[in-house]
């Protein structure tokens, strides 16, 4: 039986491990570090380090590793020994100050859009004390952010930092306007529910596009999908179950909250969702929490799949990004209490928000976009490329009420289920929508179109800038009339006025509609399916002002995370087109053609003996003409994907992908499909959709 508050963070130099380890001085000073961002001085560093290795070492740890997450999608880490040289050749254990707080990785190798080159190498890792170290695997991890000889920010965790100082210094200067003196720091917190497929590794290891990809490039639809609706929230069935207790075991030992576990929608998917925290020690947990789901999985014979659409005609995996604020004396800033209209801080957040949203929209799409989140949104799992806000009826009815200089008196209700022996209980005041980008879920915002293996980093650091840009927009407006005893209607007057002009945004209807995309162009809301759709409009003048305004980008910066994000699409789109040729070259076209020989040989065999043939020719002229056009297809991916290889500017390559060479992967694979469902299972020779994802 798991003991879990025994064995909660007991590999994590947490807050009380902190208070055990180092002297109330130098815990002061860490922690005023911590809470206030300030700086830490060589000497609290040297004695931090020495409690940190001596913990470390307790734990087993041999070596230490400074984290982090450069541009590449996943995180970094590179371990070096505590071990030194002592007197007379003895070997010593040390770890100083300045090995805590920096390290150097070569620059060069990882993306940097252009702002290092091969020859100019150095780079820094800085480490972060508002991030808790952890001992894994023998090494202890330090948490840093990544930056360049130069300045330049290289990873996703400085501009999450950087947006989360401007948002305190924006909203503790908003709280002021309604009387809130003792606020001192506001945080934004996140909760990131994450959703997975688990597959036999037998399986997985007999299939070269997951294996080189991370998704099914080949699959025909098998004749069970989701449409039963039998998997959700289902009984886990003993594989699972398993996997899943070590997987909170594990979590739990790394100071995670992992609180939520149940099947998902689709076969053989399955979500981990945890409690709040602040964004930073989220988005390093998130990071923490897709590696260990990967490493536990091999455990038990399995692999864990974040790819957010391995397989077609089936659910595909997000990450919804639950956020809100807080302050230091524990006001949540997005709950609207019992009598929202009452509550006129709360109403001019929440259109601070909308405004925010509807001016930024294009900044939020492309902080969820990538090659494989393409797949997914606008789906039937998934909310469309356009992005709206969904509030509910009591929200929406109180923000018509302000309009219309209208009253709106909340009605509490309870529910009544119709039997006697159930009790009644207090019914939510609105309902939930799956279907909307940016849902209001009762105290704070879901974002759910955040894609499963994306880092959060980049939604939470782009959202935290535009609510700190609408933040300072109010409190301008605002701050004239602060003292005046018009104040209260001068608040109403502009949130008329910012209603007026952003309630497009707000859509609480049917998001997979065909009739909302023709309602959202008439709206005038921008619709980017795609990564070569969206990303060119992260340099706009308007999102640039933003980001350099409060230190988050500068103009080289985000230029470079254009061409990133933009080469990374192709080369996404290239390594996929060739996986495609290759399988299709070396297993499925060879499979094809030995079938179809069986089947000549087999109408011969029957012609010889005066018996007919039918069946057998009616079946063999289908899988020649199928194969005939697979081949063609084959070729003409080859010379595409060389078409596109050949273009240099970085958005006409990524564009060339888009429109070409997926489209013609497209095509094969619809070649391919039909030719497996014309071949006997013993000769396709790569496992089925319903091998693989009912087969744990």
């Amino acid at each position: 039986m798991v003991n879990i508050p025994e064995i909660f963070g007991c590999n994590v130099f947490n807050e009380t491990v902190m208070k055990s380890k180092l002297p109330k001085n130098i815990y002061k000073n860490l922690r005023r570090t911590m809470e206030k961002g300030a700086a830490l001085d060589m000497e609290t560093a040297e004695v931090v380090a020495n409690a940190i290795k001596d913990w470390a070492l307790e734990l087993g740890a041999t070596h230490y590793t400074h984290w982090f997450q450069p541009m590449t999608g996943s995180t970094a880490e590179k371990h070096d020994s505590f071990i030194s040289v002592g007197a007379n050749g003895t070997a010593l254990m040390e770890f100083s100050g300045k090995a805590l707080i920096k390290g150097e990785p070569d620059a060069s190798s990882f993306p940097s859009g252009g702002l290092r080159r091969t020859s100019s190498a150095r780079g820094y890792t800085a480490w972060d004390p508002t991030s808790y170290c952890f001992v894994k695997e023998g090494s202890l991890y330090i948490p840093t952010v990544f930056v360049s000889y130069t300045g330049e920010t290289l990873d996703k965790k400085t501009p999450l930092l950087r947006s989360m100082d401007a948002l305190s210094r924006s909203a503790v200067r908003f709280l002021r306007l309604f009387g809130n003196e003792n606020v001192t720091r506001v945080t934004s917190t996140v909760g990131a529910e994450q959703e997975y497929f688990l597959i036999d590794k037998e399986k997985f290891d007999q299939r070269e596009d997951l294996v080189l990809t991370g998704r099914t490039l080949f699959g025909a639809k098998p004749p069970k999908g989701q449409e039963l609706d039998d998997q959700y929230f289902a009984n886990l069935k003993p594989r699972i179950a398993a996997y899943m207790a070590d997987l909170d075991e594990e979590l739990w030992k790394l100071g995670i909250y992992s609180k939520t576990k149940h099947n998902e929608v689709a076969p053989a998917q399955h979500e981990m969702a945890p409690i709040f925290t602040t964004s930073n020690l989220g988005t390093d947990q998130n990071e923490l929490a897709m590696e260990v789901m990967e490493k536990v999985a091999l455990r038990h014979g399995l692999v864990c799949l974040l790819h957010e659409k391995p397989f077609e005609g089936v659910n595909g995996s997000g990450k919804h990004n639950n956020w809100s604020m807080s302050t230091n004396d524990g006001q949540n800033l997005l709950d609207p209490g019992d009598t929202p209209m009452e509550n006129l801080q709360f109403l001019t957040i929440l259109c601070a928000l909308i405004k925010g949203v509807d001016e930024y929209a294009d900044l939020m799409r492309l902080s969820a976009a990538s090659a494989g989140n393409d797949h997914r949104l606008g789906a039937d799992e998934a909310p469309p490329a356009i992005i709206s806000m969904f509030l509910g009826e009591e929200l929406d009815a109180v923000l018509k009420a302000i309009e219309e200089d209208g009253v709106y008196k909340t009605q509490a209700q309870a529910f009544e289920i119709g039997v006697n022996a159930l009790p009644s209980f207090p019914k939510d005041s609105t309902d939930r929508n799956r279907t909307s980008p940016f849902a209001f879920t009762g105290n704070r915002f879901e974002f759910r179109m955040v894609g499963s293996s994306d880092n959060i980093g980049c939604p939470n650091a782009l959202l935290n800038t535009i609510v700190s840009e609408e933040l300072c927009w109010f409190a301008d407006r605002l701050e004239p009339v602060k003292d005046s005893d018009c104040f209260e209607e001068e608040v109403k007057k502009l949130l008329k006025e910012v209603l007026k002009e952003h309630r497009r945004i707000i859509f609480n209807g049917d998001g997979y509609s065909n009739e909302w995309v023709l309602e959202a162009e008439r709206r005038g809301l921008p619709n980017y399916p795609s990564v070569v759709d969206c990303m060119p409009h992260y340099t706009d003048e308007k999102n640039l002002r933003i980001l350099r305004k409060f230190g988050i980008f500068s103009r080289d910066e985000l230029t470079a995370r254009v061409e990133i994000h933009l080469e990374k699409y192709s080369k996404t789109r290239r390594i996929e087109a060739r996986t495609m040729i290759e399988m299709a070259r070396k297993q499925l076209l060879p499979a094809a053609l030995d079938y179809l020989e069986k089947l000549c040989r087999s109408i011969a065999a029957k012609k010889e003996i005066g018996m007919t043939a039918n069946t057998e020719m009616k079946i063999a002229r289908k899988l020649n003409e199928l194969t005939d056009s697979f081949y063609d297809s084959i070729n003409r991916l080859e010379k595409i994907v060389a078409d596109a290889c050949a273009i240099e500017d970085v958005q006409k390559q990524a564009e060339f992908f888009h429109d070409y060479v997926l489209a013609e992967m497209n095509l094969m694979r619809e070649f391919a499909d039909e030719i497996e469902v014309n071949m006997p299972s013993s000769c396709y020779p790569i496992p089925t959709y319903s091998e693989i994802i009912y087969n744990v």
